[in-house]
């Protein structure tokens, strides 16, 4: 079962998403080159605000995770610093073989994920090995050798399983190359969003003022310099793979999703509830002080159902030529776009869309308000709330 989630967004002057060298981020698809924000920013704001609204246990992604999590708690609750340095660097060794920063032994090389429950079981895994007078280190390791070296398991025997990544590593996922860390799979497939008509910037010449120099001296700047600013109407796309979401929130299999208790699909219809709610409001963006860059979505289609997902960016392949009502004719061309995959493949979803602009060309699609578009599809998936 999947939700797909379209958005039309418009945004004034702003620069969304930058490149390495300060420039706007961008693609060439289609016939025309188009302005583009990253998945990895888009979802860095998403975390931020769901970190925000949701009561579930959230993640650290951080080279300095032991250092400062796990050690710093470590210290916090008693053990002797010595002993704690040993045991922690020790961990890191264990868990992420090779990651080690050449530098300093606590940190590793890398930014990895973490989950707040991962954390408190890693700080009692700690805690528990100081107390043993003889060898520590050495009972460290036999703890960790234990249900296969498995940390997951390790976890789940000691009844810390759920949300084992955090909500981040239950939607987002994450990548592990450890032995002994689970790898966590994405169930949120996140696309680059793109301007559905070609690219338009314009280099934007600033100065600063030195109050204390006009003051005393000749007018003049005291600094000038310049950056990329662009405007544009971005298409987003969004897949969830619901069975998966269940599976990362309650460590159940995919396959038994629909069997879990309601307590559970409770806590996945609140973070797919939440999740769309960020992608509708919430703004990527650079400069935020020199271009309050925040937008919200004119358009938002849901769709749930058991087939292949399939992006809709092809409505937008031929860059459109903008005239009289912009986001009216990207909407039109979405709806004839979806409708000529229809023809040729059939309807295999269910739908449901809220707007700002007509939504006549999306035939057979109700059209509502978001709060009750959103209701509908999650009813579609998990049943009556």
């Amino acid at each position: 079962m999947f939700l797909q989630i379209h958005t039309l967004t418009s945004y004034a002057a702003a620069l969304l998403n930058r490149d390495d060298a300060g420039l706007a981020k961008r693609i060439p698809f289609g016939n025309a080159e188009r302005m583009r924000v990253s998945s990895q920013c888009l979802k860095k704001h998403w975390r931020d605000d769901l970190h925000r609204v949701l009561d579930l246990p959230g993640g650290i992604r951080s080279r300095m995770f032991f250092e400062r999590e796990v050690l710093k708690r470590v210290l916090e609750a008693g053990v002797n610093e010595e002993q704690a340095r040993k045991l922690v660097e020790a961990l890191l060794k264990r868990l992420v073989q090779g990651g080690q920063d050449k530098t300093n032994p606590l940190r590793l090389n890398q930014p990895v994920l973490f989950g707040k429950p991962e954390a408190d079981y890693l700080v009692s895994l700690v805690e528990a090995c100081a107390k043993n007078g003889e060898d520590p280190v050495k009972t460290l390791d036999e703890r960790l050798k234990g249900e296969n070296g498995n940390l997951r398991a390790l976890m789940k025997s000691a009844g810390q399983d759920d949300l084992y990544a955090g909500v981040e590593g239950a939607m987002f996922g994450r990548f592990v190359t450890s032995d002994i860390l689970a790898r966590s799979d994405a169930a949120v497939h996140v696309a680059h969003a793109f301007t559905v008509h070609p690219l338009s910037t314009e280099v934007d010449y600033f100065t600063v003022v030195d109050d204390l120099k006009e003051a005393y001296e000749d007018a003049g700047a005291a600094h000038a310099g310049d950056m990329e600013l662009g405007a544009g109407l971005f298409y987003g796309y969004v897949v969830v793979d619901v069975p998966l979401l269940v599976s990362n929130l309650s460590g159940c299999d995919a396959k038994d999703w629909k069997s879990q208790p309601p307590e559970t699909l409770k806590d996945a219809r609140d973070v797919l509830e939440r999740l769309i709610d960020a992608i509708a409001t919430v703004s990527p963006g650079a400069k935020l002080g020199s271009t309050a860059p925040y937008a919200r979505a004119a358009c938002v289609l849901l769709e749930t159902g058991n087939g292949q997902p399939r992006t809709l960016a092809n409505a937008y392949l031929k860059a459109l030529k903008l005239n009289g009502d912009p986001m009216q004719q990207a909407v039109n061309e979405l709806g004839r776009h979806l409708g000529a995959i229809d023809g040729m493949y059939g309807q295999n979803e269910q739908r449901f869309v809220s707007s700002t602009q007509g939504t006549d060309e999306l035939k057979g699609t109700p059209a509502a308000p978001l709060k009750e578009s959103v209701a509908k599809a999650m009813d579609s998936l998990f049943g009556a709330a």
